[in-house]
């Protein structure tokens, strides 16, 4: 057969396939009626932040909103222009029958129970990260997923992010060779505190301080890196070590303002996570290190430097002096091929995500299992440095 035939052919096949798939072939039919309506439970700056994204995607509508907190409600309500329907209690929201889904963005200690609920009036659920707060928060609701028929996804958008899903298949196709370890980090400077208008809504509004409440910077940021490794190794980490402390932002809180933790996975990879709050340099980075090269990751970019390739010599501009010259040779990472993939943002493709998968009736890609594997990575992590530990696997992945 000649090529022009077999592209011919070949093209053929691929559009039948395409027409065929569950995926295409009951969005195009659906999306015309459809209407999924939304309850966003939690109105905080991430509940509020996605109703935009929501408003803009073809199908989802949000119905109703719930908080405790007033004025973050009212806020909510007028980003759907007024269209939505009040609660402050999300058990009355979960009675709406005209409800389909429901958006879980409230304090960390509470994903559990209101998953729980919301699967047992039968809506589907997109709980944010990390999707439960301890061991029994999280076999819990997994138990209580695994006897339904509900669509349930975990928060963790960079499975969504089309940058990151070609990240990972290049890495898994040897790109870096065989991975010796991960350096992560999640750095920033500010107090990570929020306003409180009133004194009696300090630990409503700054739950992320407390550890009743929060799994701090381990859980709301880490656990994306977390998961993220997981995913590249599909392995269970055997145990991990970690410290932190309050040593900068002596305010009253309980949750950590540094963390530094190494999770040992099987075959020897180790992989470090740092989140500081005092420090911003390079911020949000995941290094992926292996035999071939290094991959650095950032929340929108990806750039791979070949190991054993030399670096170009740039010459440091006449009129820079010998500290600052060595400064600016050190910096220079000129010779790193650019991953260059055009992506969505990743909390509206997540979303768009968790519509199709509702659809199509098909378990998305960032789901309760990885959500619990991550979560039980997280706990694992806080039980590390308040116990000042080294905390092992046992059998805390079994679900």
């Amino acid at each position: 057969m000649d090529r022009r035939k077999f592209l011919i052919k070949g093209g053929a096949a691929t559009a039948a396939v395409i027409a065929s798939s569950s995926v295409f072939a009951s969005i195009g039919n659906e999306l015309g009626s459809k209407k999924i309506n939304i309850g966003i439970i939690g109105t905080g700056q991430r509940g509020s932040g996605l109703i935009p994204f929501i408003n803009e995607i073809k199908n989802l509508n949000v119905h109703a909103c719930c908080d405790i907190i007033p004025f973050r409600l009212n806020n909510a309500l007028s980003r759907t222009n007024g269209k939505a329907k009040a609660y402050n209690d999300y058990k009355l929201l979960l009675r709406d029958k005209k409800i389909d889904a429901v958006v879980i963005a409230t304090p960390f200690n509470t994903h559990s129970q209101i998953a729980i609920d919301a699967v047992e009036a039968g809506k589907h659920v997109y709980c944010e990260k990390t999707m439960a707060k301890g061991y029994k928060g999280i076999y819990d609701l997994v138990a209580k997923v695994k006897q339904s028929n509900i669509i349930f996804q975990t928060g963790h958008q960079y499975h969504s992010s089309r940058l990151y899903t070609h990240v990972v298949k290049i890495i898994k196709e040897g790109k870096v060779g065989n991975i010796i370890a991960f350096d992560c980090q999640w750095n920033r400077f500010g107090n990570w505190r929020r306003k409180v208008p009133k004194p009696n809504l300090e630990k409503a509004i700054n739950w992320r301080m407390y550890k009743a409440y929060s799994g701090g910077l381990v859980a709301e940021l880490c656990s994306h890196q977390i998961d993220f490794v997981n995913t590249i190794l599909e392995q269970n980490p055997l145990q991990v070590m970690g410290t932190g402390g309050v040593d900068y932002w002596k305010d009253g809180r309980e949750t950590y303002d540094n963390i530094h933790l190494i999770y040992n996975y099987p075959e020897g990879v180790k992989a470090k996570f740092t989140c500081l709050t005092s420090n911003a340099k390079e911020g949000y980075q995941i290094k992926v290190i292996g035999d071939k090269g290094t991959l650095i990751i950032t929340t929108n970019s990806a750039k791979f430097y070949p190991e054993g390739k030399k670096r170009k010599k740039i010459k440091a501009p006449k009129d820079v002096d010998g500290v600052s010259g060595a400064t600016w040779q050190k910096d220079d990472l000129g010779y790193g091929e650019p991953i260059n993939i055009v992506h969505d943002n990743p909390s509206k493709q997540a979303l768009l995500d968790f519509r199709n998968s509702i659809l199509d009736k098909k378990e998305p890609v960032s789901n309760v299992i990885t959500g619990a594997k991550a979560a039980v990575c997280v706990q694992m992590g806080l039980d590390a440095m308040y116990k000042n530990e080294i905390i092992y696997q046992d059998l805390k992945f079994e679900f």
